[in-house]
């Protein structure tokens, strides 16, 4: 198809304060269909909405991940948690995703371990349709954390990914408006210390973990001891993996 010049994208790209102005126009590009289209999803991009939105996919884990405008967008950092969930399973072995947004970890994990029983759940309906896409439509829940899954589950989880929101209220508005103004709060606002959420999921964990069944959990380094505390509260064994900017709990069923 007939496109606009590359030179002449990348310098609308870059004067909107796209940093990686080179790579998005080429994404841009590959992705259009027809010029129309390519200078709408550039006006939406220079807008500043998320390039994974305007793209509707996000690379995650090597997985072209279907996104939606208003669903949390997965961060690079996190596939770090879905290699560490990966040592933990074997084919046949049951997985949770819950926070799921687009089920970005759950499609991960099941292309990384052959055979695994993948389940996700999220409380906001716009990530459920988008997990739905990546995942299935069976075994994707709507609903409040636990609440939201079988009850045939309970006891059975050999890993549960809960990634859950951790950016304390008061640090949410310093976030880049990418995300504040364009992901949804839910997904974002961890309350005070930004660990309301884990404490929620660490006081069920144990009823829903299989015996030596672990949940893993994103933190900010400096929030690891507390997390730590959290869990261990709660009757499980916690320890961290760090990796570059990443950093994890993993709290295991004894």
């Amino acid at each position: 198809m007939s496109v606009s010049p590359p030179s002449a994208l990348v310098s609308r790209l870059r004067a909107a304060g796209c940093v990686f102005a080179e790579d998005e126009a080429r994404l841009l590009l590959a992705t259009a269909r027809t010029p129309g289209e390519l200078d709408a999803m550039a006006a939406r991009r220079v807008a500043g909405l998320p390039l994974e939105h305007v793209l509707g996919w996000a690379e995650f884990c090597g997985l072209r991940v279907a996104l939606e405008p208003g669903v949390f967008v997965p961060r690079r950092r996190t596939e770090f948690l879905v290699s560490q969930a990966a040592k933990l399973v074997a084919p046949g072995s049951v997985v949770v995703d819950l926070c799921c947004g687009s089920g970005a970890l759950g499609a991960a994990l099941a292309a990384t371990v052959d055979g695994v029983e993948v389940h996700a759940a999220d409380i906001d309906p716009a990530a459920v349709r988008c997990a739905r896409r990546n995942l299935g439509r069976d075994r994707v829940y709507e609903g409040d954390l636990f609440d939201a899954l079988p009850a045939g589950l309970r006891g059975r989880i050999d890993v549960l990914l809960a990634n859950t929101p951790y950016v304390p209220t008061e640090s949410v508005g310093l976030m880049p408006p990418e995300a504040r103004e364009h992901e949804p709060r839910v997904a974002l606002d961890g309350g005070a210390d930004g660990l309301d959420v884990q404490r929620r999921v660490a006081a069920d964990a144990r009823r829903w973990l299989a015996p030596g069944g672990s949940v893993l959990v994103e933190v900010s380094d400096g929030q690891a001891a507390h997390s730590v505390a959290v869990f261990a509260g709660h009757g499980l064994e916690p320890r961290v993996v760090r990796h570059e900017e990443a950093t994890v709990v993993i709290a295991t069923r004894g």
